[in-house]
């Protein structure tokens, strides 16, 4: 046993404290320099600019950008939805002010990467826990810059990510450096991250519970003897408490001044009475019951009932019998993924993968203290049930599996050099040799990941264009993916977000983009006039069922009826609506119909066809489509492989050099689906009657209005209506 402890034991290196953090800015500045790729790429894309700043290239981040405008500028609208009391919002805002000189939207870019790499400090110090500065630095490599974790905190990614990982991985380290040495302190600092973290992102208070877990464990196995120390898990408790943080920080302050000044006292009175067996047993049994009394028992009923454990093609309101269709199932980072891509998002290649799962086990049998950095590896592979946004907490562990398999192979090999000096440098060289080879997957993927900004110059132009002809009360209706950015640039409010999209949400925004004209203004003004008045009344997003309500209707397709008539009695509203209708939203145009075909009474849904199509070629009077489907011109008919559908009608829209669009209509037959050609665009649609008649189709394809809407802006890549009141 001791053969195998000594075989797979880590020598100290004895690093110099100024080497180590020579080897921190090292291993930073790497990280920063990787990320400097995609910015060499994103300044030869004039498209991605605004204002000469680069724009960031996710829709998360503009929600905390506004947010921590609108904390800069000192005001805000009422039930506009700006985040400004989040720690992201304000931590913006604090280094927007810092760095007043640089432009808001290049802070923006910049700011994720800087703070992410961060990462690379809790891996040196984990390493330098076990003795070996150097393997610290050598997970810190790779720790900071595999394939999901800069996929997440890449420049110009700016959201929770960029410190979602940082903050839970410095109070594992600080809790293992509290078991491995034995001091309390490591405990208190421990504690305080937590309390940050949790408050950064609510979703890590689980982290929280389970390395107050595992503490507990290793403390009953391997400190059972020691009645100070076990009352030091009192400070992991703290955090996960379901009170104000304000509470939770003076709870801790008077921990802290009850271990420097009581503890001793207690301690020796508690020794001397001679019975501390029991009383270890009796302290650890409290403990266990006021954890489990205060927080085990709800956490654990809320995972159960956690969305991702309970994964459903439905939403079902209780209260009207409603069912929605759940937003869970259309989100990619959401969804569920394959083993190749979690084995590549987690170290970047399958060797990579398997090696630092091996170095991973190895470490957490021959370093015990290791448990405590389960959560988090355990959160990483519930990727496979949740989705990719998880991978990132299985990357800096994994990685510190890799360097440690490279760190032992290297321990050995270092023998056949008789020389000593010789010998201790091949083990630096060996090690960092192999650590490259991990390393470079990763890298050739971020040299072609090279992603597009949220909106392109064109797009933001018209919100801009926008925000100077609506007011800050006015609203934007659009699908939810294009929430943040519009508020941000257009400044003005929006029904649906991508914090604010479940299922009852998104149903009469996306009623309102796929149906008639008619219903669809009509829904519209519906939709604002219950979102304005659940503020003031705060009674939830349920608008059909007070619709339904106001209506005096207990059947929704009676009252979708109703809405098909101009004569439909409306409330009145003092704000205006704008329709957003970008290009883009062709492409996603299904998906944004499935949250209202869905059947309300029964949850099933409706079958609807709709397909854009780019890439074609025509022979004789057939065109063939680059995905094998094929219009057959002399008999009017689309063949999808052994199908033959009869086609309705034709239809031809193009731009002449005014910008004035014309269309040409040809009516086929009275049953089948309509076939648009959008010459300009070289984009095919090919439709049911149902998408053919939607606002969004009426309105972005064949800019007809039929008197409810108002054009405001009409550009190719996206156009904006006012509807009339």
């Amino acid at each position: 046993m001791n053969k195998l402890k000594t075989l797979f034991s880590i020598e100290e290196d004895r690093i110099n404290i100024k080497i180590v953090w020579g080897l921190i800015i090292v291993a930073y500045l790497f990280n920063i320099w990787v990320r400097f790729i995609y910015i060499d790429f994103a300044q030869t894309q004039p498209n991605f600019f605004w204002h000469n700043s680069l724009m960031i290239n996710t829709n998360d981040g503009y929600y905390w950008a506004e947010g921590a405008r609108d904390i800069i500028r000192g005001f805000h609208q009422a039930n506009d939805l700006s985040p400004i009391d989040t720690p992201p919002a304000k931590l913006i805002a604090s280094f927007a002010k810092i760095f007043s000189f640089i432009p808001f939207d290049t802070l923006l870019v910049y700011l994720p990467g800087f703070l992410a790499s961060l990462v690379v400090i809790p891996l040196i110090f984990l390493g330098r826990l076990f003795g070996s500065t150097w393997l610290g630095f050598l997970s810190a490599l790779l720790g900071g810059m595999a394939w999901s974790y800069y996929h997440r905190t890449m420049f110009g990614y700016i959201d929770t990510d960029m410190l979602v990982v940082f903050l839970p991985l410095s109070a594992i380290v600080f809790v293992m450096y509290g078991l491995k040495r034995t001091d309390w302190i490591y405990f208190a600092f421990a504690s305080f991250v937590e309390i940050f973290m949790i408050l950064w992102h609510s979703g890590l208070y689980n982290i929280a519970n389970a390395v107050f877990v595992l503490a507990f464990i290793y403390k009953f196995i391997f400190h059972r003897k020691d009645i100070n120390s076990i009352f030091w898990l009192l400070f992991l408790i703290i955090p996960i408490l379901k009170i104000p943080e304000f509470l939770q920080i003076l709870l801790l302050v008077l921990l802290i001044v009850v271990q420097i000044f009581f503890s001793k006292r207690i301690i020796k009175k508690l020794n001397k009475k001679g019975k501390k067996e029991k009383i270890i047993l009796f302290s650890f049994g409290g403990i266990f019951l006021l954890y489990i009394v205060l927080v085990g028992l709800p956490w654990i009923i809320g995972i159960l009932h956690n969305s991702y454990f309970t994964r459903a093609s439905i939403q079902e309101d209780m209260a009207t019998k409603l069912h929605y269709f759940s937003v869970v199932n259309t989100v990619r980072e959401a969804g569920h993924i394959s083993y190749d891509t979690i084995v590549h998002r987690i170290s970047g290649s399958w060797a990579g993968f398997i090696i630092g799962f091996i170095g991973y086990l190895i470490l957490i049998i021959r370093y015990p203290v290791m448990w405590i950095s389960i959560p988090m590896v355990a959160l990483g592979f519930f990727t496979i049930k949740g989705g990719l946004r998880f991978t990132i907490f299985a990357v800096p562990f994994m990685a510190f599996g890799n360097a440690y398999i490279a760190y032992l192979v290297a321990k050995y090999l270092k023998n056949i050099f008789i020389n000593d000096r010789v010998s201790n440098i091949s083990k630096y060289v060996i090690s960092f040799l192999i650590m490259s080879a991990f390393i470079y997957p990763n890298y050739q993927h971020i040299k072609v990941y090279l992603v597009p900004t949220v909106f392109t110059k064109q797009e933001v132009s018209v919100l801009d264009k926008l925000k100077h002809k609506a007011t800050r009360f006015d609203y934007v209706l659009t699908w939810w993916d294009y929430g943040y950015p519009i508020r941000y640039y257009a400044d003005v409010k929006t029904l649906v977000d991508g914090g604010k999209h479940t299922g009852d949400v998104n149903y009469p925004v996306s009623f309102a983009l796929t149906r008639d004209l008619v219903s669809s203004k009509n829904m519209a003004i519906l939709d604002v006039y219950e979102t304005e008045k659940s503020y003031k009344e705060k009674n939830g997003t349920d608008y059909l069922s007070y619709m339904l309500k106001d209506y005096h209707q207990k059947d929704p397709y009676k009252f979708f009826e109703m809405l098909k008539s101009e004569d439909f009695k409306l409330p009145s509203i003092k704000e205006d609506i704008y329709y957003y209708l970008p290009l883009r939203m062709m492409n996603i145009f299904p998906t944004v119909a499935t949250f209202s075909i869905i059947d309300l009474k029964t949850g099933a849904r409706a079958g609807r066809f709709f397909v854009t199509l780019r890439g074609s070629k025509k022979i004789g009077k057939d065109i063939i489509f680059s995905n094998g489907m094929k219009i057959i011109g002399d008999k009017n008919l689309l063949q999808m492989g052994n199908r033959f559908i009869p086609i309705k009608s034709f239809t031809q829209t193009f731009y002449d050099r005014s910008g004035k669009l014309h269309k040409i209509e040809q009516k086929i037959g009275s049953r089948g689906l309509n076939v648009v050609f959008m010459r300009n665009y070289g984009r095919w649609l090919i439709m049911d009657d149902f998408y053919y008649n939607s606002a969004y189709i009426q309105l972005f394809v064949f800019e007809n209005t039929k008197g409810l809407f108002e054009p405001v802006i009409i550009t190719p890549l996206a156009k904006v209506y006012k509807v009339k009141k």
